[in-house]
């Protein structure tokens, strides 16, 4: 599930009822998220899904077992830290830094908006 998409998917993993949190990622991509939540108190379950071509590099699933976890909401509203104490960001979610600013939207100097465009 990216954070542009606020759609709410349950799958069973392990036979556990599960909130989707990404699927079809790498390792590192899972190793991270798994780290990130288990640190929130959550209990990650993660999967290897099955590939039909030999000698690709396999592609994990993770979810939570909190049935009613919603990663988007839970970014934006700030529900989640780093291990620093920081709030997690858009930004760090997708890994794109590690000490992100933690205002999602930008404010250039110089861009005024008017009503006339």
């Amino acid at each position: 599930m990216a954070i542009t998409n606020a759609k709410h998917t349950v799958s069973e993993i392990d036979g556990i009822r599960c909130t989707i949190i990404e699927s079809g990622i790498s390792l590192e991509r899972a190793a991270f998220l798994r780290d990130l939540l288990e640190f929130n108190n959550m209990e990650v379950k993660e999967i290897e899904e099955a590939s039909e071509t030999a000698g690709v590099e396999p592609k994990y699933t993770v979810g939570v077992t909190d049935l009613t976890f919603n990663p988007v909401f839970a970014i934006y509203e700030r529900q989640l830290r780093t291990r620093e104490g920081a709030a997690v960001t858009p930004g760090y979610w997708k890994q794109e830094c590690n000490e992100c600013d933690p205002r999602y939207w930008v404010i250039r100097k110089g861009a005024r908006r008017t009503i006339d465009g």
